[in-house]
């Protein structure tokens, strides 16, 4: 059974992740209204990703025996000053959810909820994989801020395709939705 500080703690990380879906949507539909529509699938993708790694976590607490309840969330940034900016909010947003999972990794651990700490190894490094990506990303976006079509550009060449499932992630409330 996990640490009861824990779980707490994943309660609130669960509306963390969806609040970081619906940002994530809000970014897809501007670039989809901005006719970007490479940038906008990355957003819509980033979000539906974000929104599983929430129902990761539901199942986790299902599986573990505890309530899994569903928290709102505040509504998302909507207006933007240029095409960089939901870039520069993205990457905020992925290094304010690293520390949080970071946090939860060290609560598990403190609590000597072993399988807890199990559980948030792969967001750890899921998380270092999304900083780097929208590091990336924010680089190519604030060269290209005159010329949109070059981010569109590098998005086909560079992150073009699905990477497939990560076999090592947890399983997500609801399955393969």
């Amino acid at each position: 059974m996990p640490s009861s500080a824990f779980t707490e703690r994943l309660h609130t990380q669960v509306g963390n992740e969806f609040a970081a879906a619906q940002q994530y949507i809000a970014v897809a539909v501007y670039y989809d209204a901005e006719t970007l529509p490479r940038l906008a699938a990355f957003f819509y993708a980033q979000a539906l990703e974000e929104r599983n790694h929430a129902l990761m976590m539901v199942q986790y607490l299902l599986d573990a025996g505890e309530e899994a309840p569903i928290p709102g969330v505040a509504e998302p940034s909507n207006e933007f000053a240029d095409v960089v900016q939901p870039v520069t909010i993205a990457l905020e947003q992925e290094r304010k959810v690293s520390a949080q999972i970071a946090e939860l990794a060290g609560l598990a651990r403190e609590a000597g909820d072993y399988q807890g700490e199990q559980f948030m190894q792969w967001f750890l490094k899921e998380q270092v994989e999304e900083v780097a990506t929208m590091s990336d990303l924010l680089k190519v976006v604030e060269r290209g801020r005159d010329n949109p079509l070059l981010v569109e550009e590098y998005l086909v060449r560079e992150h073009s395709g699905d990477a497939g499932d990560d076999p090592t992630a947890p399983p997500a409330a609801g399955g393969a939705i």
